[in-house]
């Protein structure tokens, strides 16, 4: 009998959407996301755009993973003058993009 290893490789994605709009959906090269790389590549690269296309009604709907709460992430959206939605701690429930998740990660294992 031959042994075998099993091996996973980490994803972690993102996609951003309102009524009528969506992106693409953006993969991180490196596993976990840092707050610098959610402020480069999510909030400057997509978000910044998106949030000028639709003023004064644009309102960042994000949750409270660690990377969303940083302080630079704060500065960032308040220097850029971003509203973000508020949540209670701990309500993925209230975010209509974990049933997207939801749906892929079923569709993928």
């Amino acid at each position: 009998m031959q042994n075998r290893r099993a091996t996973s490789t980490r994803v972690t994605s993102m996609v951003t959407a309102s009524i009528g709009y969506r992106t693409d959906l953006h993969i991180f090269k490196r596993g976990s996301v840092t707050a610098v790389q959610y402020r480069d590549e999510v909030l400057e690269s997509i978000v910044k755009l998106y949030a000028a296309a639709v003023e004064p009604t644009f309102v960042l709907m994000d949750d409270n993973a660690h990377p969303h709460r940083a302080d630079i992430v704060d500065d960032y959206l308040e220097s850029e003058g971003i509203a973000r939605m508020v949540w209670p701690a701990y309500s993925p429930d209230l975010n209509p993009i974990e049933n997207l998740w939801d749906a892929l990660g079923r569709a993928v294992s």
